[in-house]
């Protein structure tokens, strides 16, 4: 059996994968076994699976940079809404833990998919999980490439673009090069990082909490109001514009899945990974936001988390008042943070095309393997290469269109996780009369948030339909909108490309696995 055929098709009705196992389809037996890769096997234990989940996810960051756009929209009831976006984040959680038991591959969505669908749903699930880890890749080079340079002399390299460009790209080659040269050393520099941005954001947040305690007259008590659902859904089109903010910022915790073949245990270790990496992240999240929003409150002034000026960035705003001299700690915090992402982001996207390209989908020198590092070697380059390519060509192009390119990343978050909630949903279908245990963690959960994301989607795209939305507007719409639909459109066209082209037809001609003798 050639690891480039093993399991090109999937049965569509849940039939036998692998002569190791019933595919999960309807029994929920054991998943078939996982072709080897040459992958570095067993290399990550729980422990790491979890710091790759929250890592992926840049915590500090997108606190900083997404919580005043909550509280501007929901004030003192953003602790609930960073909840209640949590929720179908939690349920396709579920979905990824369920589906990798059952089929522990690297290539996460664009396998699963594959196996509940078919060979387009796949291949457009793996798109969608390669475009988003390309797309806020560019974010995340901007915001490297700006952090660094407000940590040297006065600040003002931070606002040249040439500058802060150059530096994002060295940023992304140095994170490819580690994610190149092996597992273990991207495990070791992932470490350092989040010590770094923990350690920082701990002694932000014991600061902020001796100032409350020593009677910050500028702060506000806490209010257990701040939790009513009744007083938040007085305006239901608020929240549910909170909700789509709060949403994105849980992102990244399936870093933890996309390595499952060179962790510990790889059908149980990563689903528990990405459970507990959600959970620490909801904690997170809120208990900081309730700190901040106690000592800086929620007004319009000065620190408030309300104040426009402040929305960018509400740290950054804060750091002198609350450290003083150390403020430099939070900007080290949120430069870490992205850094962190920056080399995590990478892992998934690089993996998912190594996947495709063992597969069939994609050609087989996606699928290699390299001999020494034990790394996807090519796949790798090539992610590193496009997020470089698009980053500059977008920087240039247009720093507002960089900007609403980058929004539109919810739509293809939205559009993936989706797509893997449906597919445990349908591939499970035949186990969920077996127990409460599958009815709910493969069935009602999975479908709820998938419902939920579809939802989401939707409801992202008439917003960013509007011309007024983000900093530009195309042929009278929005500029991320155009942005989001042109680079999933770019998918199906490279889909359509790839069913014609010899090397990868014969994946979308496969109708079932081909039996494994292993």
């Amino acid at each position: 059996m050639t690891a480039g055929t093993s399991m090109a098709g999937g049965p569509p009705e849940g039939t036998s994968g692998s002569s190791g196992g019933n595919s999960g389809g309807n029994s929920g037996g054991p998943g078939p076994v996982v072709p080897s890769k040459g992958l570095r096997a067993g290399i990550l234990d729980l422990g790491d699976s979890v710091m790759l989940g929250l890592a992926s996810t840049a915590p500090v960051y997108s606190l900083a940079a997404t919580l005043g756009l909550i509280v501007a929209v929901n004030g003192n009831y953003t602790p609930l809404i960073l909840l209640l976006g949590f929720v179908p984040v939690l349920f396709i959680a579920y979905a990824f833990r369920e589906l990798n038991s059952a089929m522990p591959d690297c290539g996460t969505t664009f396998i699963w998919a594959r196996r509940a669908f078919g060979p387009w749903a796949g291949w457009l699930g793996g798109w969608g999980v390669a475009l988003a880890g390309i797309v806020v890749l560019a974010n995340l080079a901007q915001v490297a490439g700006q952090y660094l340079w407000l940590l040297i002399g006065d600040g003002s390299l931070a606002e040249n673009d040439l500058v802060v460009t150059s530096t994002g790209v060295v940023f992304i080659i140095f994170m490819t090069l580690v994610n190149y040269r092996g597992i273990r050393l991207g495990e070791h520099v992932q470490r350092v990082l989040t010590y770094v941005q923990y350690v920082s954001l701990g002694i932000f947040a014991l600061a902020i909490i001796f100032r409350i305690t020593g009677g910050a007259p500028e702060g506000q008590a806490f209010d257990i109001e701040w939790f009513n659902p009744a007083g938040a859904f007085a305006d239901p089109g608020a929240v549910v514009h909170g909700v789509l903010l709060a949403l994105f910022i849980y992102w990244g915790w399936d870093t933890c899945l996309a390595v499952n073949e060179e962790t510990e245990n790889p059908a149980k270790t990563p689903g528990r990974g990405a459970v507990i990496s959600a959970f620490v992240l909801v904690a997170i999240y809120v208990s900081v936001a309730l700190l901040v929003m106690m000592y800086a409150t929620v007004g319009t002034d000065g620190i408030g988390l309300g104040n426009a000026e402040n929305q960018d960035d509400v740290f950054l705003a804060m750091k002198d008042v609350v450290l003083g001299p150390w403020g430099w700690l939070i900007v080290v915090a949120v430069l870490a943070s992205v850094l962190s992402s920056t080399q995590t982001t990478i892992l998934p996207t690089a993996r998912g095309t190594l996947s495709m390209g063992v597969h069939g989908a994609l050609p087989a020198k996606f699928g290699e393997v390299h001999e020494r590092n034990q790394t996807p070697g090519f796949s790798t380059q090539v992610m590193g290469a496009a997020a470089v390519v698009y980053y500059v060509a977008m920087s240039f192009l247009s720093q507002n269109l960089l900007s609403d390119s980058i929004s539109s990343i919810s739509l293809f978050i939205a559009f993936y996780y989706a797509l893997t909630g449906f597919a445990c949903f349908w591939f499970f279908r035949g186990t969920l009369r077996e127990s409460a245990r599958n009815l709910w963690f493969r069935g009602i959960l999975p479908l709820l948030g998938a419902l939920m994301l579809t939802a989401a989607f939707f409801i992202s795209a008439v917003q960013m339909w509007d011309p007024t939305y983000g900093d530009t507007e195309i042929l009278g719409v929005g500029g991320a909108f155009v942005s989001g639909v042109v680079l999933l459109a770019l998918g199906v066209v490279l889909a359509v490309v790839c069913r014609f082209a010899p090397a990868t037809r014969g994946y979308f001609l496969a109708q079932r696995p081909v039996p494994s003798n292993r």
